[in-house]
């Protein structure tokens, strides 16, 4: 397949490129769910192609088949540099892309259990018997599902890049819902959207579905007769690691994206808050603020050898002591910031798809406390988790977060249950009030699978590691 890219990246060149780079690719997807005790679906997709991206003077060009013969490639790699050719009538600086070595290399993610080994009728009897449990256990509805991606890229640069990848990512999520005389009340596990990582069905194994499925459907219907959540101006806010991961995700990887901050972005989705003039003294958070980007770490959903550009997997720092000091970014993106090197934070979700910046594993790194030290420690506050719904401005500054379930912390104990908790904030402020945070026993690399960016819209999977966290003087609460 790398002489398929190649002959791609040769077609361009001839055609005038100053620069190519071609991705050949083949993705297998599979994807289940069952209800009340029913399988309801079960997809399975195969597709391939080639992608190739061309640059010209000031202007990308790209152009994707969905065939990888040599004819097709070369095709490609042609219109690709017409596309971009017809872009420079449109005058404007050359674009330069940010120095990265060539490299050749192989990554593979971890899988010690290939997903396409487990029949489908071991998959479904799982699905319809965790349903079966959870109606049994107080749900009137009750899902399961998994989802498996096996993806195989090889990428070629007329720079020299020459590397392959083999990434397997798995997940699953169980979610019951009860309901009562107008209203309804959800319970999801392990997170509101599952957990994935770049792992094999050993992954679906360690969550222990079953041991957790009567508990989230009578934690559902207990949050009916739950009180509602107060309505407070202030007051101490201890967030859960996969609540945290969602706050991560949008109001700081968001955020930092460059292409956001540049504007590139603002057609879709918005820019930020963030300036580059920002950049280094910029107080986003308190002293216990750590975040970075970090593709490398194992089994996380973010991680990978390498990015869409070619530039290996590196940690880079985000925020340091409460100090915003990195962006995510691609090669094209740093350069035009003044950003020594690429972030290596550009990915496609198809070979189809234009690459571009997206979060690979951002998240909070651990501090010295526990879930438990910051329950005992609050005298008065609420504690909440799992997401449940979220609202934020186009700057991802000012947001509202609701949760599945809440509970009140009352002289250092957790109290009453709390239904439709939910809190509201702006991204510095919220950030600068965190005062506690959980230790690496705590640590979770949660897995968003279903992040959306792009004009044509891309789907992106990314990585959130988070900890349990303790905010002080949130404002928290629906008013009417």
């Amino acid at each position: 397949m790398d002489d398929i890219a190649k002959q791609a990246v040769e077609a361009a060149l001839a055609a005038g490129a100053t620069y190519a780079d071609a991705r050949v690719m083949e993705i297998r997807t599979e994807a289940m769910s069952a209800r009340n005790g029913i399988t309801e679906a079960l997809d399975r997709e195969e597709r391939a192609g080639v992608g190739v991206r061309v640059l010209i003077g000031s202007s990308w060009g790209f152009y994707a088949v969905p065939d990888i013969g040599s004819k097709a490639a070369r095709r490609a790699g042609e219109q690709a540099a017409a596309v971009a050719r017809a872009s420079t009538r449109v005058a404007g600086k050359d674009l330069r892309l940010a120095p990265e070595k060539p490299v050749t290399g192989h990554w593979e993610s971890d899988c010690r259990e290939d997903p396409w080994s487990v029949g489908l009728a071991e998959k479904g009897d799982l699905l319809e018997g965790l349903t079966r449990t959870m109606l049994d256990h107080g749900a009137d509805l009750a899902e399961a599902s998994h989802h498996v991606w096996d993806t195989r890229k090889w990428l070629v640069s007329s720079e020299g890049t020459s590397v392959d990848q083999h990434i397997v990512e798995t997940g699953a999520l169980i979610q019951a819902t009860a309901v009562a005389e107008g209203e309804t009340q959800r319970r999801s596990f392990p997170g509101v959207r599952g957990q994935y990582g770049t792992r094999g069905w050993e992954l679906i194994r360690e969550l222990d579905l079953p041991g957790n499925a009567a508990r989230i459907a009578e934690e559902a219907r207990a949050l009916l007769a739950a009180d509602q959540c107060p309505s407070l101006d202030a007051t101490d806010l201890i967030l859960g690691s996969e609540q945290m991961g969602l706050q991560i995700h949008e109001s700081v990887g968001h955020a930092t994206e460059l292409d956001r901050i540049l504007g590139w972005e603002a057609a879709f989705a918005g820019t930020s808050w963030l300036e580059l003039g920002m950049l280094g003294s910029l107080r986003f958070g308190s002293e216990l603020m750590n975040v970075t980007a970090d593709a490398t770490l194992p089994g996380a959903l973010g991680s990978f050898g390498y990015d869409d550009e070619g530039t290996p997997a590196h940690p880079v720092d985000i925020v340091k002591d409460g100090i915003w000091v990195g962006t995510l970014s691609g090669r094209d993106s740093a350069a035009l910031a003044g950003i020594e090197r690429s972030g290596g934070a550009v990915r496609a979700d198809g070979f189809d798809r234009m690459p571009m910046v997206r979060m690979t594993n951002i998240g909070l790194l651990p501090g010295d406390d526990s879930l438990e030290a910051m329950i005992a420690a609050t005298d008065d506050g609420i504690a909440m988790d799992t997401n449940r719904s979220w609202s934020i401005d186009d700057k991802r500054l000012n947001f509202q977060f609701g949760c599945e379930i809440g509970w009140e912390i009352k002289n250092g104990k957790r109290g009453r249950l709390l239904k439709n908790p939910t809190y509201t904030a702006i991204s510095p402020q919220f950030w600068g009030s965190m005062d506690m945070l959980g230790n690496r026993d705590e640590w979770t690399f949660w897995g968003t699978p279903n992040c959306g960016k792009g004009q044509p819209q891309q789907i992106g999977h990314t990585g959130h590691p988070s900890v349990p966290a303790r905010f002080r003087g949130v404002r928290v609460g629906v008013r009417g």
